[in-house]
Order: structure tokens, then C-alpha cells, then sequence
């Protein structure tokens, strides 16, 4: 660590280009998108409750059509904002997509865990 005035600043012992950190976390958000869906599709399997009510209609009505159609929006939001950042700045639209749904397959998990 090293001082700056009054900030102290960590750095890291590797090269983290922001291009890289932003591959990093697409690959998590593609870990996390399939974690939510399994997760979820297991949990209503055993008898649990969907309890975001779009996700919860697009399930209803399109099965796992719609839970991935739902995703797949959500991605493609992201996607078409992110040119809109500059660069140092585009991981923030992957980890924002991917935070929640890590967050959910922890609930998902702990759910399916009272019920196993």
C-alpha cells in the first residue's frame, strides 16, 4: 500500500486492465444467470415460490422460455448501454447484472436448504 495525501491505495499484485476485469465479470455474469435459472427451476420443483412477480408471470406463462427470454432482455440491455461508458468504466454493467443474480442463488440455495 502506498499513501496519497489523504487516500491510502491498494495496489494489486497483478495488471487488471479494465478491459480484462470486464471479461472477468461477463464470465461471472454468465455463471450467475445459469446459477438463478437452475437454482430457481429447482426450488419451484420442490414446491417453492417465484417471488419477483415478472419473473414469476414469464415463468407462468413460457416455462423456462420465459425465465431465459427474461435474462436474455436484461442482458441485452446491458450490452447496449455499455458503449454509451467510457472504458475504465464498462464493468460496472456486467457486475451490476451479475451481483444480483449471485444474491438470488444464495436466497435460492438457502430456500432449497429448508426444504431438502
Amino acid at each position: 500500500m502506498s499513501s496519497d495525501g489523504a487516500y491510502t491505495r491498494l495496489r494489486v499484485p497483478v495488471s487488471v486492465t479494465p478491459a480484462r476485469l470486464e471479461h472477468l465479470c461477463w464470465a461471472l455474469v454468465v455463471v450467475s444467470l445459469v446459477g438463478d435459472v437452475v437454482t430457481t427451476f429447482v426450488g419451484l420443483h420442490l414446491g417453492l415460490a417465484e417471488s419477483n412477480p415478472i419473473a414469476l408471470r414469464a415463468i407462468e406463462g413460457y416455462g423456462l422460455l420465459g425465465m431465459l427470454a427474461l435474462k436474455g432482455f436484461a442482458v441485452g440491455v446491458g450490452l447496449l448501454c455499455r458503449p454509451l461508458l467510457p472504458e475504465e468504466y464498462r464493468p460496472i454493467i456486467p457486475a451490476g447484472l451479475a451481483i444480483p443474480w449471485l444474491g438470488a442463488v444464495c436466497i435460492n440455495l438457502y430456500m432449497i436448504s429448508l426444504v431438502v
